[in-house]
């Protein structure tokens, strides 16, 4: 792991890549599940309601969030 930077260009460059490491294995492992237990996007589904933006009050939008996760169990569905 490298070290923390600083520069506040370079944290953000590292803050995306957590983010993209994270999306993968998450990704995967909800796959790995989903295979052994179908009815788990459909709980994924009913649970989209509750998800919200934590971002700052001008910059929430918490039915964008929403699609973005409605494309990832689609895209879990497309895989079966």
């Amino acid at each position: 792991m490298t070290q923390k930077s600083t520069d506040p260009a370079l944290q953000i460059v590292d803050a995306r890549r957590r983010e993209m490491a994270i999306e993968h294995l998450l990704f995967g492992t909800i796959r790995f599940v989903a295979q052994r237990h179908p009815e788990l996007l459909d709980a994924l589904d009913a649970s989209l309601d509750h998800l919200w933006d934590k971002g700052p009050d001008g910059e929430r939008d918490d039915e964008a969030v929403r699609e973005v996760a409605r494309r990832f169990v689609k895209s879990l569905r497309a895989e079966r």
